[in-house]
């Protein structure tokens, strides 16, 4: 077996993986995301370690500890300058990538958070948890702004439609649900 990934989207092309990294993280990896203007990708998984890691070449650039639980999500603010974490832990976490350091905790959640994601603004950033919740976190507040119930099972996802205020949610009770983050109460 050669040490490269190789990908078949049709009988007579393979897509070849160029940069296998097989000693990335001596745990599962639970996501990576890509920066959105740089040569970056960020992961995260049950090391309790997010790794900021450079391309074309794979060099670890920077890391980021303080979750006391499995890392379940990243994600890059729209300007890139930070990141947001989920975790097992029942916290999000925001980090500067400047430095590498926590700058802010949310905690509400009761069980495990198993996504996060920005709004466009940047002045918002909403979770999913196994608690059937979700939350949306207002980073200049610091604070809660909205939890958001009416799943009856994990609510596994979410995401920001982009540069809007709709917010979908998808759940093990087999639903997806669409809110209007403005019209939330």
């Amino acid at each position: 077996m050669d040490k490269y990934c190789h990908f078949i989207y049709s009988p007579y092309e393979a897509i070849h993986c160029y940069l296998p990294l097989t000693t990335f993280s001596s745990l599962s990896l639970c996501s990576i995301v890509m920066h959105p203007h740089k040569d970056l990708l960020v992961s995260c998984g049950e090391d309790r370690v997010w790794k900021m890691v450079g391309l074309p070449k794979g060099n670890v650039l920077l890391t980021g500890l303080g979750h006391t639980d499995w890392l379940s999500n990243c994600c890059f603010h729209p300007s890139g300058n930070k990141l947001a974490t989920s975790s097992g832990d029942t916290t999000v976490k925001l980090w500067d990538l400047s430095k590498g350091n926590c700058i802010l905790t949310f905690e509400g959640h009761t069980h495990a958070i198993w996504s996060c994601t920005w709004h466009s603004c940047g002045d918002f950033v909403a979770s999913s948890s196994l608690d059937t919740t979700s939350k949306i976190w207002d980073v200049n507040s610091e604070r809660c702004r909205y939890t958001l119930y009416g799943h009856t099972d994990s609510v596994n996802s979410i995401e920001f439609f982009p540069y809007s205020n709709t917010l979908l949610t998808g759940s093990a009770d087999k639903s997806l649900s669409i809110w209007d983050a403005r019209t939330v109460s």
